[in-house]
């Protein structure tokens, strides 16, 4: 007797259709669990069973995007090609799964009001009533679809939402999720619930009892969890992950535990080593073929291995939260491990150079010094001091935007003589504007997506050492700045030795800087960070790093 294969049926059926499989990915308890990288693990999971994954960010707050949000309230600011200003899981998502994503991949609930109120106003509903449903959901479910359906290619989407279960503010997406998946096959979706273990130190046992309580909660909204993925300082215990299953209705193959690790890398591997990409598989009705995870763990052990290490210091305004700076810091992790270093990086404030300078000989314990990209005034005058130090006492240095910025400053006051040189932004009424407003800002009320932002096509000197940093002499690097160097005052900077090595396509805007005579005095007005990638790291960051770790 000849028996259906319908899995088989079912998923030759679907492919016909050219509809991928939805993952929702939600969080529970706290935020700032790591969602991102969950979500990041569950694509890779994906890709390293050939499957082709893409991924959307949800985030509940009124803003538009992230571009006007300060550090402190949501971490980095992350540009992509397209030039937008989204969530830095965006990054995240970058990195680890090796995608070029576009602005409307980060849909927030800015950008769905106001699409539906301007609809709404041109009288678009033809005189319905504007609920939240259907309209807020239709609007949101239509550009889930807008992503799912742009890639006939695509097997998986994966959509995280940000915030926790139980914000209001998240309410109208979740009730978009569960009429997504009403119109769906049950096998074409997945929910994937990232909670946090509680182990309080004077019962030294580890509590489950407020992710049960989350678990009810998401269904009181008519949602499920399929896959319940822990977070916390430890493994999750066998007693805990029992009571997991018994009470938050979930098999024993779909809950996994994700401690802290060292590294972001490690996570996609450290889920797998429990069955994580085999249960995808299962859930999904994908055929599971075997997985090789050998570079990744090649790169997860010289981080562990290298017996040179070296320490990077990383100046900034926002250095009390590591978030503000993740692909900065991230690049540099990339960059440690291919030129199998192990990298330590300490985060200083500049404000006490500035109050202390005899402090500036503490720069001597580092192998490296990096400026990143910033605004306004506070701490600018300490790193101007830093850099001056840097270059004087040929310590490897690296200038990221605002970084850039700065060290043509230090150098026009210093070796140009420019005494009270500076950047319009820092002091209006300077003399010598050597960094000014870009023209085309100048008549630019808001703030909000109006910077030069995006990839841009960079010409290299030919024989410089950019060029050679590159091994081209044209490249593609991403902005986010409204600054630049004053063309008025280029001759004089060239003429006393700072060479602006990389230039717009124009031959305007001044995007590259070198010392010759220095063993590593560069600096870009671009993010390089934003292109940096675990396989092929940025090449100004390889660059510094090689030079720091000559200096052990």
């Amino acid at each position: 007797m000849k028996i259906l294969n319908i899995d088989k049926i079912y998923n030759n059926y679907h492919d016909l259709l050219n509809v991928p499989k939805y993952i929702f990915v939600c969080g529970a308890l706290i935020s700032g669990l790591g969602k991102g990288v969950v979500t990041s693990a569950i694509g890779r999971n994906l890709q390293v069973r050939g499957k082709k994954v893409n991924v959307i960010k949800i985030d509940p707050y009124l803003n538009i995007d992230a571009g006007t949000m300060n550090p402190y309230e949501h971490g980095e600011t992350f540009v992509t090609a397209d030039g937008f200003e989204l969530d830095l899981d965006i990054g995240t998502y970058e990195r680890i799964l090796n995608l070029e994503m576009s602005g409307d991949q980060n849909i927030t609930t800015g950008q769905v009001y106001h699409s539906v109120i301007e609809r709404e106003r041109k009288g678009d509903y033809l005189g319905k009533t504007v609920q939240v449903i259907p309209h807020i959901t239709d609007e949101i479910k239509k550009r889930i679809r807008n992503i799912a359906e742009r890639d006939s290619d695509l097997d998986s989407l994966i959509i995280e939402v940000g915030g926790t279960i139980g914000d209001i503010e998240s309410q109208p997406f979740l009730e978009a999720i569960r009429q997504l998946r009403r119109e769906m096959s049950k096998e074409d979706s997945l929910i994937v619930l990232v909670t946090y273990i509680m182990k309080p130190p004077n019962l030294n046992e580890q509590k489950t009892k407020p992710t049960q309580h989350a678990v009810r909660e998401l269904q009181s909204l008519g949602l499920s969890p399929d896959i319940i993925v822990t977070r916390g300082p430890q493994d999750l215990t066998e007693s805990a992950k029992q009571k997991i299953v018994m009470f938050c209705d979930v098999p024993a193959n779909a809950v996994f535990s994700l401690p802290d690790l060292d590294s972001v890398l490690e996570a996609p591997v450290y889920l797998d080593k429990q069955g994580f990409g085999s249960t995808l598989n299962l859930m999904l009705r994908h055929e599971d073929v075997g997985a090789d995870w050998s570079e990744v763990e090649r790169l997860v052990e010289i981080h562990t291995t290298a017996e040179k290490e070296i320490n990077i210091a990383l100046t900034g305004k926002y250095t009390e939260l590591v978030d503000s700076y993740i692909s900065v810091k991230e690049s540099l992790n990339h960059s440690a491990a291919h030129n199998n270093v192990k990298i330590n990086i300490i985060f200083i404030s500049t404000e006490e150079y500035e109050e202390n300078p005899e402090k500036l000989l503490s720069l001597n314990k580092y192998d490296g010094v990096i400026v990143p990209g910033g605004f306004g005034t506070r701490g600018a005058e300490g790193k101007i001091a830093v850099i001056k130090y840097l270059r004087e006492n040929k310590i490897p240095f690296l200038g990221i935007c605002y970084g850039f910025q700065l060290a043509t400053i230090e150098y026009a006051r210093n070796v140009c003589n420019l005494t009270d040189a500076n950047s319009t932004e820092i002091n209006p009424k300077t003399s010598h504007p050597v960094i000014d407003i870009l023209p085309d800002q100048k008549d630019i009320i808001d703030m909000g997506g109006t910077m030069r932002l995006g990839q841009h096509k960079i010409l290299l000197e030919k024989d410089s050492k950019f060029e050679k940093i590159y091994g081209s002499t044209v490249i593609y690097e991403r902005h986010r700045h409204r600054y630049e160097v004053n063309p008025e005052y280029i001759e004089t900077l060239k003429s006393k030795g700072l060479i602006f090595s990389g230039k717009s396509e124009d031959g305007i805007r001044m995007e590259t800087l070198e010392l010759p005579d220095h063993p590593c005095f560069i600096a870009v007005q671009f993010h390089p960070e934003f292109q940096s990638r675990p396989v092929k790291p940025s090449p100004p960051y390889f660059e510094f790093i090689k030079a720091a770790s000559k200096r052990v």
